[in-house]
């Protein structure tokens, strides 16, 4: 095995002197393990050119062809069979060597890191009072935070860039271990002296005509949203658009319109000049906590993972 590969890289010498990437490494992977561009784009957070493109100079640096096209489906050749073992290892190697980097800078003899990946809003509004609590009881642990949408939390525990990550459920991409945290629906979110804030429950119906603070079209509630306005005949009269939920609770208490927002993140919005409703159709949100499967847990992530858990549930109970 080892032999082929270095008949691979004496092949890519004579071929310009292209070399091998660890991006182009990690697409083959991704392509590998997902059967398709499209998959791999999506575990990869690229457009699905990008990914072709990163084939393609692979293939050109290595001297043949990892796929053939039949019928518009990749097969992967002997040669890519052959290669995927070498590719994984050194790619998870990669994504270990950078955790090692990152201990070291904290000084890995004297603390432990620990990286969670979470939604933005959650991050600046549930998080802190938890990750205190559990840093009170463990003063040896350093937490790092990545914050952006689920998807991009997904792939930062497949990269390794997180030791576990709060997604929505269910997951965009495969391969991970679940375990579920709570379930939420939707609400309405409105200044407090809004006409709607009379009903109880906030149908789509209401809502023909009123100016919208809604989450940006990337995002999966966006995608629901526009499928339930479009069951009731309406358009949607989106008046701003926003990336996370503490911004649509703000504007929306600016009075520039009404937002639907998960029930969980919305509830601790509370202290601004906002009501929210249940909406109508209801749309359910299920949390869990995603690790990798093929990774053991050390006590230090189950320990806070639990934590967590625990704590979550309870501000939700409370909020209720």
């Amino acid at each position: 095995m080892r032999k082929f590969v270095r008949r691979g890289v004496a092949h890519l010498e004579n071929h310009g002197n292209r070399r091998v990437n660890l991006k182009q490494l990690e697409a083959f992977k991704a392509i590998m393990s997902t059967g398709s561009t499209i998959g791999a784009a999506t575990r990869m957070g690229l457009s699905q050119s990008a990914v072709s493109r990163l084939l393609t100079q692979l293939e050109e640096a290595l001297g043949f062809a990892l796929f053939l096209r039949k019928k518009g489906r990749l097969m992967a050749t002997p040669e890519a069979e052959e290669l995927l073992a070498e590719v994984a290892g050194l790619v998870d190697g990669m994504q270990r060597i950078q955790r090692l980097a990152d201990e070291l800078r904290i000084g890995r003899s004297r603390k432990r890191l620990l990286k969670i990946g979470v939604p933005t809003s959650m991050a600046s509004e549930l998080l802190p009072r938890i990750v205190a609590e559990f840093l009170n009881d463990h003063q040896d642990v350093v937490i790092e935070l990545l914050t952006g949408s689920y998807d991009m939390i997904e792939r930062a525990v497949l990269d390794r860039s997180a030791d576990l990550g709060f997604v929505r459920l269910p997951t965009e991409l495969p391969d991970f271990e679940i375990e579920s945290v709570l379930q939420t629906e939707g609400v309405c979110v409105m200044p407090a002296n809004h006409p709607l804030s009379r009903h109880a429950e906030i149908d789509v119906r209401l809502l023909h005509d009123v100016p919208l603070v809604l989450l940006g079209r990337q995002r999966a509630l966006r995608a629901e949203l526009n499928q339930v306005f479009r069951a009731a005949h309406l358009t949607p009269q989106v008046r701003i658009e926003v990336h996370s939920v503490g911004a649509a609770c703000a504007f929306v208490a600016e009075g520039l319109g009404v937002s639907i927002v998960n029930g969980l993140l919305a509830s601790h919005f509370a202290h601004l000049p906002i009501v929210t409703r249940p909406f109508r159709p209801a749309l359910p949100y299920a949390f869990g906590l995603a690790f990798r499967r093929d990774e053991p847990r050390s006590l230090m992530v189950s320990t806070f993972a639990e934590h967590l858990k625990q704590r979550l549930n309870a501000s939700l109970t409370t909020s209720i």
